[in-house]
């Protein structure tokens, strides 16, 4: 029984360090896809205040064509006081002049500020547009670098892949068909060792009887507990 554990126990170790380079690849990877995220999110930044700019230049102009309709407006007005002869009738005109003046000159104040709010965004968006066609750079050679990463990184999984095929060939289906699914429910670890009666799974405390069953080493046993296939840590220095 030792040694089908200790089977077990190096099966373990590749498949431990096979999850570490499968992490590793994650990494460069979630790296990179977040770079690319942000290069989205600038690009979208810079769509909005395009979107912006256009706005307020559509506003701009609807602005600018009803100022002049209201000035064309004030002028034949006051081309007609010529042509009054009561003063109700001066005075109707005077207001529609006056009112006419005051609208006009609310449009040209709203036109100065849309000019100097449009005049920003656009020295934003420019602004933007630069850091984004650098940011593209680096991250087209950050990608080229990843990628040259990951694969020198799977090259060294092929052949710890490789070496776990020739271990699990030597070890009996029964035990894979358990060990397999513990060990993904179980957060990669299947095979644990017991240190003064705890197993070092879930760190909770085997039953005397049970730590002494463990000890003789005479049967594969699970923790109560995790249901961890446990062994004594001593075994590992007979392993080695």
């Amino acid at each position: 029984m030792k040694a089908e554990i200790a089977q077990l126990v190096s099966l373990q170790d590749i498949d431990l360090e096979i999850d570490k380079i499968d992490n590793e690849i994650k990494q460069e990877q979630e790296a990179l896809d977040e770079r690319i995220k942000k290069l989205a999110e600038k690009e979208a930044h810079i769509n909005d205040l395009t979107s912006t700019i256009d706005q307020l230049e559509k506003e701009r102009r609807t602005l600018e064509d009803e100022m002049s309709d209201k000035m064309a407006h004030v002028k034949e007005r006051q081309s007609k006081m010529m042509q009054v002869q009561t003063s109700r009738e001066q005075t109707a005109l005077l207001k529609e002049i006056e009112d006419g003046k005051k609208n006009a000159k609310e449009n040209e104040e709203r036109i100065v500020e849309l000019l100097e709010r449009v005049e920003k965004l656009n020295a934003e968006a420019k602004e933007e547009k630069n850091l984004l066609k650098a940011e593209k750079a680096l991250v087209t050679a950050e990608t080229e670098k990843v990628r040259k990463a990951i694969e020198g990184i799977n090259k060294g999984k092929k052949e710890k892949a490789a070496l776990r095929e020739k271990h699990a060939g030597d070890i009996k289906s029964r035990l894979l068909k358990k060990y397999s699914p513990l060990r993904k429910r179980r957060n990669g670890l299947a095979v644990v060792n017991v240190d003064e009666g705890v197993c070092q799974g879930c760190f909770m405390s085997l039953p005397p009887q049970q730590f002494n069953l463990v000890l003789k080493g005479d049967e594969m046993l699970d923790c109560p507990t995790c249901q961890r296939i446990i062994y004594h840590k001593e075994m590992e220095t007979e392993k080695e």
